[in-house]
């Protein structure tokens, strides 16, 4: 099982514009019942589909710029970047069809 890729303040806007393919970002906080529930299900699409998208966490509590520049209002929030440009964003806990669509994989 992989791990995913954990993002701060001072590497974020570098790692997200250095993929060259769909970058999900999960906005989090280990207080957060739902964002931990997420883990398994996000561990298991980056090594499914490892090929088509980079999976990474912000922890929202440690990494206050970043959270306030995107206005992270609670979380779970999930934002899919393209080249760094935003693509979708939506926030609370999601199952795996949404998670999918996000990052472009038909279902």
């Amino acid at each position: 099982m992989g791990a995913l890729k954990t993002l701060t303040d001072a590497t974020f806007k570098e790692e997200i514009e250095s993929f060259d393919k769909r970058v999900l970002v999960e906005f989090w906080a280990s207080w957060c019942p739902p964002c931990k529930m997420m883990d398994p299900l996000l561990v298991r699409i980056q090594d499914k589909y490892a090929d088509r998208v980079v999976i990474c966490k912000l922890n929202v509590d440690q990494n206050r710029v970043i959270a306030a520049e995107y206005s992270i209002a609670g979380v779970p929030t999930f934002i899919t970047f393209d080249k760094g440009n935003v693509v979708e964003r939506t926030s609370g806990a999601l199952n795996e069809t949404k998670l999918l669509k996000m990052i472009g994989v038909a279902v």
